[in-house]
């Protein structure tokens, strides 16, 4: 591949499994030194070891995105580790679904500090180094580039039943989205975000009807999957015939972060087959 991304440096959080691993090493394939970030340390450096092993640059950062500290350490590690920043892909996540009567305060709020509170503190402790480098390089006469790209869902767009938390957190995200388009254009920072649908992850695994799937996250046990039957009829309801694959939902990304997309700021594009929100 042609490393349109060469000499670029961009930070991946989530990015030890599915989407955000398929984004990690689609950038580092196009040139990117990553800062690959998870939750769990051994998925973060598998993948970092894995770009080397292909002749990248990768550096992991493990932790949790929702920690109050966490934008700055990871922001001041990519300084010191690449001594830029240039790509910032906001997409660790995960689901803690629940009808809202029967939602906790810990369930609605430890999903908004991850979607939403998570990428602001990221975006916050990047904004001294894209100011400066950005009034470095006007008064150079020069126009450079960044790119930021926040992932939200067709549950933000649309809602969705059972998912009070999840849908408020990525509505917000198209929002902050909109206004940091607005608020860094004038540092030539490209602000989009894009929307998933259905695409296979672990959070969408087929478990047997009538069966569960869970995953440990800070010390809870959080129902993952969907039923065979029930993922059958979501392939079918959409137009493309079948659920997206992660390296198809980090090409989405990829389209944000090229020189191409330079003049294209504060949106947001549906990565979801031909079936949208509602």
């Amino acid at each position: 591949m042609h490393p349109t991304l060469q000499s670029k440096v961009a930070i991946v959080t989530g990015a030890g499994r599915g989407i955000g691993r398929a984004v990690a090493l689609k950038l580092a394939s196009a040139g990117a030194a990553v800062v690959v970030n998870d939750l769990d340390e051994t998925p973060a450096n598998e993948v970092a070891a894995e770009i080397e092993h292909a002749g990248g640059r990768a550096l992991a950062v493990a932790g949790n995105v929702a920690a109050p500290d966490f934008g700055t350490r990871i922001v001041a590690a990519t300084l010191d580790g690449f001594g830029a920043i240039d790509i910032i892909v906001n997409n660790a996540g995960y689901t803690w679904d629940n009808v809202i009567q029967k939602m906790t305060d810990e369930q609605f709020e430890a999903i908004l500090a991850c979607h939403l509170t998570a990428p602001f503190r990221l975006l916050r402790a990047a904004q001294p180094y894209f100011r400066n480098v950005s009034s470095s390089e006007q008064e150079q006469g020069r126009e450079v580039f960044r790119k930021v790209v926040n992932v939200s869902s067709v549950s933000g767009t649309g809602g969705n039943a059972g998912q009070a938390n999840y849908s408020a957190a990525k509505a917000g995200v198209i929002g902050l989205t909109k206004a940091m388009a607005k608020e860094w254009g004038r540092m030539k920072v490209n602000v989009n975000c894009v929307a998933f649908g259905a695409i296979e992850t672990r959070l969408t695994q087929r478990v047997p009807q009538g069966e569960s799937a869970f995953v440990s996250i800070e010390g809870h046990d959080i129902r993952v999957g969907v039923p065979a039957e029930r993922a059958a009829l979501a392939g079918r309801e959409i137009p493309l015939g079948r659920l997206g694959t992660p390296e198809e939902a980090a090409g989405a990304i990829y389209l944000f972060c090229l020189p191409e997309s330079d003049y294209i700021s504060g949106q947001t594009v549906i990565c979801g087959g031909g079936r949208g929100g509602f």
